[in-house]
């Protein structure tokens, strides 16, 4: 199953993009399923029918989902009140009922995870599109199972869990409590959810379509994302330019909006497939206006990011890593190795990347950004790096 991720800034009309391309994707035959975390139904508002907690079919081929966060919260707070309720009756708490637990910042995004792992399980649909919050929290949320399995492994390592046997002795010579089996288990099985919801992320078919209104800030944000994406490893697949005015306009009171719209859309057609979508005078709404506003499909053959090494060692004696960072700024770019992981910072944006495996018996001896790539450069570490008979 292909996966699309939808986000942009916010007010950018990314939701009924969303809705708008697993419409058009439905209408070609792809049975979709749209899935969208916002608190407020503001994806049934552009399909013109009422999203909730349970899939509902807008027309044939076409599913629309807006998972219960409070549902799920209530869920995994139960869950955790009755793993630790030996902790929880020594320390005399009180437990909190589920009628009066509302749902932490936060929940609406990991109820999406949830959901685009349990769709992506599924076989009942060829394509997932998923209406991601605005650029930055979208960002987050994305690079969120990685980052909690990173820490997962750090706090609680697998490999301990073989001395579970002389978990008690241990505990009686260190003079301190060791941790509970069920710590370890819940761990477990955090890390298998989140690992599922990582691979979908990473998937090769999984990709990123853009939303923004083309202007100065539409074109900042569409750079900083496009930024933020490409760290990540993912594909933007296109960017949809919204609210696009007429070119007859120009001869009114709005050419100057249609002359700072129309700059703005030849800058991005130069490093983006673009889709314009026009100003319809009003909020789409319905199937009709979503057609009107002829989002296309999704590319059936994506390009996934590749991240290679090349080996230059005949010629410099380096192995050469290449990360594509479109629209990054040299004096914006940090690199720190740290063990076998490098530490890449773009603006904004940081990432803990592991090291491919020939590259971790290597030092790093220099990086440079060319053609919006950062290529970084190894050289074998003769301690580590076999020798030649």
């Amino acid at each position: 199953m292909r996966t699309l991720l939808i986000t942009g800034p916010g007010g950018s009309g990314r939701t009924t993009v969303a809705a708008a391309t697993a419409l058009t994707a439905a209408r070609d035959g792809t049975p979709t399923l749209v899935l969208s975390a916002d608190r407020t139904d503001s994806l049934g508002a552009a399909l013109g029918v009422v999203t909730g907690a349970r899939p509902v079919p807008v027309e044939p081929g076409l599913t629309a989902w807006r998972p219960d966060a409070a549902a799920g919260f209530r869920d995994d707070l139960a869950a955790f009140q009755s793993r630790a309720a030996g902790v929880l009756d020594l320390l005399g708490a009180a437990r909190l009922d589920a009628e009066e637990v509302t749902p932490l910042p936060g929940a609406e995004e990991l109820a999406l995870l949830r959901a685009l792992r349990d769709a992506a399980l599924s076989e009942r649909f060829e394509l997932l599109v998923v209406d991601l919050p605005p650029a930055p929290q979208a960002l987050a949320l994305l690079s969120l199972p990685e980052e909690l399995r990173r820490y997962l492994r750090r706090l609680l390592p697998p490999e301990r869990q073989a001395a579970r046997a002389l978990r008690p002795v241990l505990g009686r010579l260190a003079g301190v409590p060791m941790p509970a089996e069920w710590l370890y288990e819940t761990a477990s099985r955090w890390d298998v959810e989140l690992a599922a919801v990582e691979a979908v992320v990473a998937d090769r078919a999984t990709a990123v379509r853009l939303v923004a209104e083309p202007g100065p800030a539409g074109a900042e944000a569409v750079r900083t994302t496009a930024l933020g994406l490409a760290l990540r490893g993912l594909r933007t697949e296109s960017l949809v330019a919204t609210r696009v005015l007429p070119e007859s306009a120009a001869d009114s009171w709005l050419a100057g909006p249609v002359a700072q719209q129309r700059k703005t859309l030849d800058e991005w057609q130069e490093t983006h497939t673009v889709h314009p979508a026009a100003h319809l005078g009003r909020d789409p709404r319905g199937a009709d206006d979503l057609a009107a506003l002829a989002v296309p499909g999704v590319n059936p053959e994506p390009t996934p990011v590749e991240w290679p090494v090349t080996d230059r060692l005949a010629e410099d004696g380096v192995l050469v890593w290449h990360l594509p960072l479109p629209g990054a700024i040299r004096d914006e770019l940090d690199l720190v190795r740290r063990g076998d992981e490098l530490v890449v910072t773009a603006g904004q944006f940081r990432r803990i990347v592991p090291l491919p495996s020939a590259l971790r018996r290597c030092t790093v001896d220099g990086a440079a950004l060319r053609e919006d790539e950062l290529r970084v450069r190894f050289v074998p570490d003769p301690r580590l790096w076999p020798r030649e008979r």
